[in-house]
Parts: structure tokens; C-alpha cells; sequence
């Protein structure tokens, strides 16, 4: 999506004695940039590790539907999620990370263009025809105004033809949110606590099957998947040595720099203290979680949050529990200002802290979808704690931008914190 721009070009106050800082510094660029790869490259594996075990349990679900094998694909789905939202701080600043992201973590997406839908979902618009097209129920269909042949449900299908259809962004046909779509169904709680709750025997065979075309929809979860894996071996080689990624984040220091703090700070401002938290709760709408069929939006929020904080501190904690640290941006900071480094390091604490509270407060039971909802002080209360602590931590990355000399970097924005009175409009 692209959003207002919230310019940090203004904070060259200072970059001259920021420059020379930065000359004068110990810790190279290059070892910054290099832990900066080695914490990508090794989060990519993770989420390449993670949605290989999902597909496992995919196909187990799929070969010998039960709810113990839906059930294992859900908590499969949700652990593949812990390490790719730390990815996202990758965004933004790396090309090569932006020009594929749109693949795997799209959303929002009018789910009625993959499955069945609840008839309170509602039909095509003049925004999006194709919001109910349910390919899984029609084998073959009208796009463009050509005929697609869709008697199987492929990757190439997925990717190829349907994802982003007629250039629609909620067209959202792959991806980690397709996958949770056709694992838990719609959520149609609102604002009352609970997910989607998508019955095993949507992928039973034969008089078992529920709601339909059994068949094809274990041909689309399959696709999905296999896709997502196959989507993940290629981000992942983008950051080992010789990778694409990699190579291009080398070829600058300052610009490599650079991309690892508008990153940051983009994440931190536009993307999710205004579009993912922000925008969600001026509108009371369930429907903007981020995880919203399987009720796992804290989760995201808290793991984003968390994403910044270690590449800020060139240290992550991999899933096995090996730690992949090196050079960062605190040590170089820290050389330059001390002052500014503990403000930093103290900023992206108390971001954790308040995203902590809404993880804690959901997995308590005070879920997501309950804090958006109009008039719930303490729900709001939480959300914009988190909300505030974001947009204040990215303070501090713009201070840091201006003490490394980095000039004319902008972050990306959000009318929900830019210009509210847009968002009604």
C-alpha cells in the first residue's frame, strides 16, 4: 500500500557533527550490515523451516481429514508465523524484499474470492467483482473478460491468475492469509470473543464433506502452501552470500544504512501504528486485525514490534534457541551519542512492554477483537498504548537517522495518523 510520507529530511539539524561521528566510529559499517544479513538470512530460514512443517501437517489434514489433523495445521500455521513477522522489518528499505512480500503476507483479502462466505459477506461491488467468486466452487470462470480454466486448483493458478486479479489489491489469492482463511474460516464472532471456526469435514470425502467441493478446497490449502514454501526458498537464497538481497544491501554502506532504518522506522510508524492498529480502531472494525480469522493479531503486532528491536540491537533468537548476534546500530550509535543509544534501547522497551500487555490481555481472553470494539475504554486503552509507544520509539529512530548523517530518508505514513479526518472521507 503506499501511505503519506512522514519525512525525517528535516532533522539534518546536526548532520555535519553526525557525519563526523560516524567517521570517527569503531564498529564498521560493513560488520553492521553484515549482522544486518545474517539476522535476515536467518529468519527466513526459520519461516522456510516453519512452513515446511505446516505443509506437512497440510498434507496430513488433506490425506486423513480429522479434527486432530485440522487442528495441528492450525498450530502448525501459527508457529510458522513467530519468526516471518520478525521479517518485517526487512520491508521498505530492501527492494528486493518489497518487490515479493505482497506474495506471502497481503492482506486485508476478500476471502469470498477463494471459498464459501457467510451471506451477510455480500456479493460482488463496483469496487471488486470478483469479492465472492469462490474459486473453489466453480472450475472455471470469467476474468478480464477472457475464460479461465480453473479444473485445477495449481500454484501457477494461485499466482499466475488469480492473486491481485484486475490488479485489486484484496484479491488476495496467496499467501500466509490465504492459508488461515481455508484453516479457520470466516471469524463471525465481531466483536465477541472467538475465531473461525471452519469444521474438519470441509475436507472430508465423499458424504462427510461439508459445504462442498471437498475436494478442491484441499486442492487450494495444498497449492497455497506449496507455494508459500516455494516463495520462502527464494527470499531465504536472496540473503545468503552471493544473494541478491545481500549483495545489493553491500554495494552502499551509508544507503545499506539507510534501508535498515527506514525499515524501522516505516514498520514502526505507517505500516503498524497507523494501518495496523491505529486505522482498526478509529473504524471499531474487527475486520482490520491483522490476523483476523484465526484471532492472532497480538501475536503479529508483538513479533513486528519485536523485529525492530533486534535489528536495532543486531541480535535474534532463532527458533532452535541458537542466538545470531554481531555489529549493530546500537554499537555505532553508542560510539556516537551514549545518550542517544539508551534512549533508543529504552524506547524499543517500552514498545515491547505495551505490546506485551495486549499479547498478555488476549491470551488471557480480553482477545483483539474485543479491544476495537466502540466504547471498550480498556480495549482502547491497550491498543493505543501500543499505538503511542510506536510512533514515540519512532522519534527516536529519526534523532538516530540525524546522528548517522544519513540524510533525506523518508518513512512510510498513514492517514490514520497523518490526517484523520481522511480515513471518514
Amino acid at each position: 500500500m503506499t501511505h503519506p510520507k512522514l519525512s525525517t529530511s528535516a532533522l539534518a539539524l546536526g548532520l555535519a557533527l553526525g557525519q563526523a561521528g560516524l567517521a570517527a566510529a569503531d564498529t564498521a559499517k560493513a560488520d553492521v550490515l553484515t549482522t544486518y544479513a545474517d539476522i535476515a538470512a536467518a529468519k527466513y530460514e526459520d519461516s522456510l523451516t516453519t512452513a515446511k512443517r505446516l505443509q506437512s501437517a497440510v498434507d496430513a489434514l488433506v490425506s486423513d481429514p480429522s479434527a486432530e489433523a485440522l487442528s495441528a495445521a492450525k498450530e502448525a500455521w501459527l508457529a510458522a508465523r513467530v519468526p516471518y513477522q520478525q521479517t518485517e522489518v526487512y520491508r521498505f528499505g530492501n527492494a528486493v524484499v518489497d518487490d515479493w512480500e505482497g506474495k506471502v503476507n497481503a492482506w486485508p483479502l476478500d476471502e469470498g474470492l477463494i471459498d464459501y462466505v457467510d451471506a451477510a459477506y455480500g456479493g460482488p461491488s463496483d469496487a471488486n467483482e470478483l469479492a465472492a467468486l469462490n474459486v473453489v466452487a466453480n472450475e472455471s470462470f470469467t476474468l478480464s473478460g477472457e475464460e479461465v480454466d480453473a479444473s485445477e486448483i495449481t500454484p501457477e493458478l494461485l499466482e499466475g491468475t488469480l492473486h491481485e486479479a484486475d490488479g485489486i489489491e484484496a484479491n488476495v489469492a496467496t499467501g500466509y492469509h490465504a492459508i488461515e482463511f481455508l484453516l479457520w474460516g470466516q471469524d463471525l464472532n465481531g466483536h465477541e470473543p472467538g475465531a473461525g471456526n471452519r469444521p474438519w469435514t470441509d475436507y472430508a470425502q465423499g458424504e462427510d464433506c461439508t459445504n462442498g467441493n471437498c475436494d478442491r478446497r484441499a486442492e487450494y490449502l495444498t497449492a497455497a502452501t506449496d507455494l508459500l514454501v516455494s516463495d520462502l526458498e527464494w527470499i531465504t537464497a536472496q540473503w545468503q552470500e552471493g544473494g541478491e538481497a545481500r549483495t545489493a544491501l553491500m554495494e552502499d554502506e551509508n544507503a545499506g544504512l539507510s534501508a535498515i532504518l527506514t525499515g524501522m522506522g516505516s514498520l514502526s510508524y505507517g505500516e503498524q501504528a497507523g494501518e495496523r492498529m491505529r486505522l482498526g480502531l478509529m473504524l471499531n472494525d474487527p475486520e482490520e486485525e491483522h490476523d483476523c480469522f484465526s484471532d492472532n493479531t497480538h501475536n503479529s503486532h508483538y513479533y513486528d514490534g519485536l523485529g525492530i528491536q533486534n535489528v536495532y540491537l543486531g541480535e535474534y533468537v532463532r527458533t532452535d534457541g541458537t542466538v545470531v548476534s554481531g555489529a549493530s546500530l546500537s554499537d555505532m550509535v553508542a560510539e556516537i551519542d551514549e545518550a542517544l543509544d539508551a534512549e533508543m534501547q529504552g524506547k524499543l522497551s517500552a514498545t515491547m512492554r505495551e505490546l506485551g500487555q495486549i499479547k498478555t490481555a488476549a491470551e488471557a481472553g480480553f482477545t483483539y477483537d474485543q479491544m476495537l470494539e466502540a466504547g471498550n475504554d480498556k480495549g482502547e486503552a491497550l491498543v493505543m498504548g501500543g499505538v503511542d509507544a510506536l510512533v514515540d520509539q519512532t522519534r527516536s529512530i529519526e534523532r538516530v537517522v540525524s546522528a548517522l548523517g544519513l540524510d533525506g530518508i523518508e518513512f512510510e505514513g498513514s492517514d490514520s495518523l497523518d490526517n484523520p479526518g481522511a480515513v471518514f472521507q
